[in-house]
């Protein structure tokens, strides 16, 4: 049931109030004829009274001694209260330690438990090379990605060693990003790769219709966002890869790999024909293994980026590293983009950002700052965010840059004639040739001169076991622990030892209150004056008139004290 309203009629209303003001007025004729009471004032001791100052002084020592006796009370129950405190801590001591020694082989093995799940977080190194192991398991042909900008930067020799090791497992180079490269530059690396590995050149769709991805709009004309991003190469490197199971006779399983940025989940997308993987232009935005049914005869596995071994050049850790340049700190950004512009041409780098000369990177910084309009309050240019953006855009599909090929190709140790022949012959390689003709001739590149000359820092060392990476968890799990037993101990202390230190304060407050007293009188005026000071300073040195250990800063600044006439 509802409840009742609680509004009332008008009339009733007003009848109310009426009454209260009656009520009022007859409240206020009684007061009136009761006449008001006021509280009499103290009227003192009179000023013609004898003895007038010893009365007073007794009133004061009255009130003295009535301060004091109060005070005395809080200092008694104080140490009551205290004394009961102890007997409970003394009694509770006990307990607590048979609780402890129960307690103590639980939380190890709880923290320990906490401890591996934190080690072995989706965002961790150790994860990532975990899915990435997993991934290289259970393929049977690995695609190992590359940016067409810097090919010989994308190459990680560790998985590339990891992969001829096994003679069941095929390698296939694919050259992504293909569209920011210059014509010629593209054929060299091509050229370049073939005689290693089987290379495919690829230029990955930019955005792809998802399954819900058909906008309809009022006039019920359905928008396929999917047109003006064709992806050119899916059709070669499916045909490649459909030879290749049906000579063997069953299904197999394609792992993709490489750095971050590269374009891994965007070529699954390009193969599969639709948005089954997410892409972003963050760093390290697939975290685990992800399965991708191509047909029935071939599975696709979306791997996690190569986690970057930390011994790199600060250029490969700042365009291959996984970590994310919001979270990462500003130093190591900064580091980055100074070895990213020794590396280019620095007229070209001028000419592609439109801004005057440049002597440092944070001069480049703040000019390419204020031209973009980003800035902090009172118009300082926000070189931080800049940084960061100049680094997404480097690593991401906006700026065309080109790395030439080395001049001589000298193959790696784990690279043999024989192993060589082994990789090409699981693969049609006239088709393939034929295939990236077709690819290389339908689209449209960027000229040498709009194009930045880049000059590659070479091939990027990764970290594919799991086991290297737990030397560094390791060492930070000793931290932690060293850390956690030392709270546990001064938790323990401070339980037994609250007692003791609520009765020491009131000691430490009255000898801090002395200290206070004493140092106000020894301190005397200093001279305002410059000259009279170091005339004082000069009268206890014999040997020098003043001496001045001033910095630049402290000699600038204006002395507030001193008053000039």
């Amino acid at each position: 049931l509802k409840k009742a309203s609680k509004r009332l009629s008008c009339h009733k209303r007003y009848k109310i109030q009426k009454k209260i003001r009656e009520h009022h007025r007859k409240l206020r004729k009684e007061a009136k004829k009761r006449g008001r009471k006021r509280p009499r004032k103290d009227p003192g001791i009179p000023s013609a009274a004898p003895f007038k100052e010893e009365l007073l002084r007794e009133a004061e020592q009255r009130k003295q001694r009535l301060e004091e006796l109060k005070q005395k009370q809080k200092l008694d129950r104080r140490k009551e209260l205290e004394k009961k405190r102890k007997l409970d801590a003394k009694k509770n001591a006990a307990k607590i330690k048979e609780n402890t020694e129960g307690k103590v082989c639980l939380e190890s093995s709880r923290k320990s438990g906490a401890k591996k799940n934190k080690l072995l977080d989706k965002n961790s190194s150790k994860s990532f090379c975990r899915e990435l192991e997993k991934v290289i398991e259970a393929s049977d042909v690995i695609l190992e990605v590359l940016d067409a900008r810097d090919p010989l930067g994308c190459r990680c020799p560790q998985l590339e060693q990891a992969v001829c090791s096994r003679q069941d497992k095929k390698l296939l180079l694919v050259l992504n990003k293909i569209d920011l490269v210059p014509k010629e530059n593209l054929e060299k690396w091509l050229n370049y790769l073939k005689n290693e590995f089987p290379t495919v050149a690829f230029k990955s769709a930019t955005l792809l219709k998802d399954k819900n991805m058909e906008k309809v709009t009022k006039r019920s004309a359905r928008i396929d966002l999917s047109k003006n991003t064709e992806c050119f190469g899916s059709e070669c490197l499916l045909k490649l890869l459909q030879e290749h199971y049906k000579t063997q006779n069953k299904a197999i399983q394609v792992g993709v790999v490489g750095f971050p940025n590269v374009g891994k989940s965007s070529i699954i997308n390009g193969l599969k024909g639709a948005r089954a993987c997410n892409v972003g232009p963050a760093r390290g935005v697939t975290k685990s293994m992800q399965v991708v049914p191509v047909d029935k005869q071939m599975k696709i596995l979306d791997s996690p980026s190569i986690v970057a071994d930390p011994s790199n050049s600060t250029l490969a850790l700042a365009l291959r590293s996984i970590i994310d340049t919001e979270e990462s700190g500003l130093a190591n950004v900064f580091e980055g983009i100074d070895a990213l512009i020794s590396h280019c041409n620095k007229q070209q780098v001028i000419l592609f950002y439109s801004i005057p000369d440049f002597r440092s990177t944070e001069e480049f910084l703040t000019l390419l700052a204020q031209k973009r309009g980003m800035l902090k309050k009172g118009g300082v240019p926000d070189t931080e965010s800049i940084a960061k953006l100049l680094l997404c855009d480097w690593t991401g599909a906006k700026i065309s840059y080109h790395s030439q090929p080395p001049e001589q190709q000298r193959l790696p140790p784990y690279l043999t004639e024989d192993k060589i022949a082994e990789m090409q012959k699981a693969f049609n390689l006239k088709k393939l040739e034929e295939e990236n003709t077709i690819t290389v001739k339908a689209l449209k590149y960027p000229n040498l001169a709009s194009s930045i000359s880049f000059q590659s820092a070479g091939v990027t060392n990764g970290t594919i076991e799991e086991n290297k990476v737990v030397e560094k968890a390791s060492e930070h799990k000793n931290l932690e622990t060293d850390e956690e037993d030392e709270e546990e101990e001064e938790d323990e202390e401070e339980n037994f030892t609250e007692s003791d230190d609520d009765q020491d304060n009131m000691e430490e407050d009255e000898q801090s209150i002395k200290e206070v007293i004493g140092k106000a009188k020894l301190e005397k005026p200093q001279p305002t004056n410059p000259e009279a000071q170091i005339a004082a300073e000069g009268s206890h040195s014999p040997t020098l008139p003043f001496i001045v250990d001033k910095t630049a800063d402290e000699d600038d600044a204006y002395d507030f004290n001193t008053d000039y006439v």
